[in-house]
């Protein structure tokens, strides 16, 4: 492996040149042909897809896929936030909602959306495949066989799109926890486990992933101040990253409360 160089695995570039195309086809000529909206996604909506592609891009490929898969469980850490925390929301903000209707029309995709979507499915199938995939065992043998590693990658992203939907979803058909406390509370119980498994790692006195104990080092840090400061990305900034949510989810709460009391200044005041 070249520690500094920026290779570039074909399937990872073909997989997102394929959510770049047909993103494009189905917000654009599809659209237009079909006449499923009069206007296209617009530019945030647009500039989220991107974003979120770019993400998988650059996490997968170059310097940081080298460090995380060769030699840094912090670096792998770094890895899993960025297509865990960060990507979704963008992926699905990326979304325009009258796509996510026309999918849904047909009647099987609404069923399995309904089930993959449902707060209680995603937070079970999420934490127990963040968990599943952090036991030692399991951990060692990703980074042994590059297809477990890929079905490794391919779980963490699909189960967490499934964890942020409740959270960003963009159309009421889907959704069952409305804005407010219940939402809030939802948010912050998912980061529990996540917290509990950053917090153990952390703490081990014994390196956990004997696959980076054998790497060979790039930085100053030992094998078990590495699996520290992995513990501790997942465990703060990790945490963080729901707190941001908690909080988006507040406001958008009390903006749309506050919307309503102007059309009913008769109503009980939210603040």
């Amino acid at each position: 492996m070249d520690v500094f160089g920026f290779e570039v695995f074909p399937s990872i570039l073909i997989g997102c040149l394929y959510l770049l195309g047909a993103w494009w086809l189905a917000t654009g000529p599809a659209r237009r042909r079909f006449g499923w909206a009069d206007e296209g996604p617009g530019r945030w909506r647009t500039a989220s897809w991107i974003t979120a592609v770019l993400i998988i891009f650059f996490s997968l490929n170059g310097p940081l896929h080298e460090w995380a898969d060769g030699y840094l469980f912090s670096a792998h850490m770094v890895q899993h936030l960025l297509l865990m925390l960060i990507m979704p929301p963008f992926l699905i903000w990326g979304l325009p909602p009258w796509l996510v209707r026309r999918a849904i029309e047909v009647r099987w995709v609404f069923r399995t959306a309904r089930v993959l979507t449902h707060p209680g499915v995603a937070f079970v199938v999420y934490n127990v495949v963040f968990i599943f995939w952090h036991f030692p065992e399991m951990y060692n043998w990703a980074l042994m066989d590059h297809t477990v590693h890929i079905i490794q990658h391919l779980t963490f992203m699909g189960v967490a799109v499934m964890m942020w939907w409740p959270v960003m979803n963009p159309v009421k058909e889907l959704q069952r926890i409305p804005d407010g406390i219940l939402l809030m509370g939802w948010i912050f119980l998912f980061g529990i486990p996540g917290t509990i498994v950053s917090a153990l790692i952390t703490l081990s006195d014994n390196v956990l992933y004997t696959w980076y104990a054998a790497a060979p080092r790039i930085t100053a840090l030992s094998p078990l101040d590495d699996q520290r400061l992995g513990g501790l990305i997942m465990w703060i900034p990790g945490m963080l990253v729901f707190w941001i949510a908690i909080t988006a989810v507040f406001f958008r709460w009390t903006k749309d409360e506050y919307a309503s009391w102007k059309r009913d200044p008769e109503a009980p005041s939210p603040l």
